[in-house]
């Protein structure tokens, strides 16, 4: 087999419609487009969401819900995380960049330690919110707690 003799699978490839060559080819006369409107001319195009002049869904649709701008977004970390990270790189202290170079947050991210899970030695731990569990635990174990 060369490269001259390859063809497409049969079925995969299917000829142009030929439109406007005469009433006998069946697409003659206007040309498959009708009679007369914005469709029948060249260059036409529609809008996004264009529903022929009837009202758009998106405007026939209620608004509903609040959008809270404050809302601050937090990256949830378990203890059991924190617990698995302190003894795979034996850390006594676990803060953002620690988090941001073992990969669980990336740098523009907020950091919030939740009570899931359970430490097993006294971290000094710094991020920016906890859960009241998670601080509890944390202190319970023998670490401190650092808001930043």
């Amino acid at each position: 087999m060369e490269l001259h003799n390859l063809k497409p699978a049969k079925g995969a490839t299917h000829h142009d419609k030929r439109v406007g060559r005469g009433a006998g080819s069946g697409r003659g006369g206007y040309s498959g487009r009708g009679n007369k409107g914005a469709q029948s001319r060249s260059g036409y195009k529609s809008k996004l969401g264009f529903e022929g002049g009837q009202m758009p869904l998106q405007r026939r649709l209620p608004k509903f819900g609040f959008t809270n701008l404050k809302r601050v977004e937090y990256k949830a970390i378990n203890l059991s995380t924190l617990d698995e990270l302190a003894a795979k790189k034996e850390l006594a202290a676990v803060d953002f960049e620690a988090l941001v170079s073992a990969g669980f947050v990336s740098s523009n991210d907020k950091v919030k330690i939740l009570g899931n899970g359970t430490l097993s030695k006294g971290l000094a731990v710094k991020a920016h919110a906890f859960s009241k569990s998670a601080e509890a635990a944390i202190v319970a174990a023998g670490g401190s707690v650092e808001k930043i």
